[in-house]
């Protein structure tokens, strides 16, 4: 522990001012690569939960960018007679998120209310940790509807519980019955950025059959349209649908299928990638650099005692362990000022109240960010590697008859 304490006082940190620049440089590298690694996990993990559409006859709409819409002149008889051409001639998954209302729960978050029908149900395969999957054969208006809840929900609304609100889509007072509850961290990825997701940990999930649709308003009936998708249909039918959208919605839709959307998201994607690789690889290469540079100049500067350490017992293996550990206790430090920060981020979500983006994990992390904080492990286990072996080349090369002369 003395000869550690000395080497890390005497020679490590001779010249602090460049020891301090190193641990800002290595923080940033860690930072960057582990920001990228969890990217590319959610971006994976988007990947697999989507590729069920990803598959011909599919085709999913999305609002033109360039569409001038103008949704205040948009009548409920018009949107009703598209939902009518659709249960007439298509196959369709609807999922319309994000109805936000004040339902009571332990944790004060607003509640969101998701709508989907039977066809996305089947495609999103939810996964239950309590409780039956969802009844879509319900009357409306004269049966509880079978709901889902979130993780979040489970300790105020148990399954079997009821819940009597007032539905913000059909704004009638409707009485829910818990069904079933989703697993922690339920969630769902977007089709156009697979990195991105909605956790339904404070989520209620209704389910939508043809006497809902024809009880809700307009605003579901717009935003099932956003994301809304054909099944077993051709790119003609996708464009009748299309067409039909726009002489009755005035708004223009662009139909995709999914490769599609794959490609347009790895345009930009795959480019933003490269370039934090880059800066990434370049902070790397100039960390290592200067850490070497660093120990080299103390130790040249601290040659003397160095000799005499060597002439009484220090071994290079023991200055090898010694290395090791400086860079440990400095590798883990930077771990953990990551770690703190990735913890409190996730916090913060439950501070704001963020029920989007709320989430369970091991002191606050969830999967990916333990993927991602291991990966940062492993670059800087092959970083400290590198530092220590080409300093201990460096340092044999030393001779110290000079340390001894002087």
């Amino acid at each position: 522990m003395r000869i550690l304490r000395f080497f890390i006082i005497r020679i490590f940190l001779k010249r602090w001012i460049l020891v301090l620049g190193m641990i800002i440089l290595l923080f940033l590298a860690n930072y960057l690569a582990f920001t990228t690694a969890r990217s590319v996990i959610s971006t994976f993990q988007g990947y697999q939960e989507i590729e069920t559409l990803n598959q011909e006859g599919t085709f999913i709409s999305n609002l033109d960018p360039n569409s001038k819409a103008d949704f205040a002149k948009i009548k409920i008889d018009d949107t009703q007679k598209v939902y009518e051409y659709l249960n007439d001639n298509y196959t369709y998954a609807l999922q319309a998120n994000g109805f936000v209302t004040s339902l009571h729960n332990k944790h004060k978050m607003d509640v969101i209310f998701n709508y989907i029908n039977e066809e996305a149900y089947k495609i999103n395969q939810f996964r239950l940790s309590q409780g039956n999957h969802l009844n879509f054969n319900y009357k409306f208006n004269k049966e509880k509807i079978p709901v889902l809840v979130g993780a979040g929900l489970a300790k105020t609304y148990p399954v079997g519980s009821n819940i009597e609100i007032t539905d913000p889509v059909t704004q009638q007072l409707v009485n829910l019955k818990v069904q079933g509850v989703l697993k922690k961290n339920s969630h769902r990825s977007n089709f156009y950025a697979p990195n991105s997701k909605t956790y339904f940990n404070f989520s209620i999930f209704l389910p939508v059959n043809e006497g809902f649709i024809q009880s809700a308003g307009r605003d579901l009936h717009v935003n099932g349209l956003m994301d809304i998708a054909l099944l077993d249909s051709t790119k003609e039918k996708a464009m009748n649908v299309k067409e039909h959208i726009q002489e009755n919605l005035g708004l223009e839709f662009n139909f995709f299928n999914q490769q599609e959307n794959f490609n347009y998201f790895e345009n930009y994607y795959v480019n933003s990638l490269k370039i934090i690789c880059t800066i990434t690889f370049i902070l790397l290469i100039t960390i290592v650099c200067l850490a070497i540079w660093n120990t080299l100049v103390s130790i040249r500067l601290m040659i003397k005692d160095f000799t005499i350490n060597l002439l009484v017992g220090l071994s290079y293996s023991k200055l090898r362990a010694i290395f090791y550990s400086y860079f440990g206790i400095l590798f883990s430090i930077i771990l953990a000022i990551l770690f703190v920060i990735t913890a409190f981020n996730r916090y913060g979500f439950w501070l704001s109240k963020d029920s989007t983006f709320a989430t369970y994990g091991i002191f606050g992390l969830i999967s990916m960010d333990w993927m991602a904080l291991l990966i940062v492990l492993f670059i800087d286990f092959i970083i400290g590697f590198t530092i220590v072996e080409l300093t201990i080349r460096k340092i044999k090369s030393i001779p110290i008859s000079v340390g001894v002369l002087q």
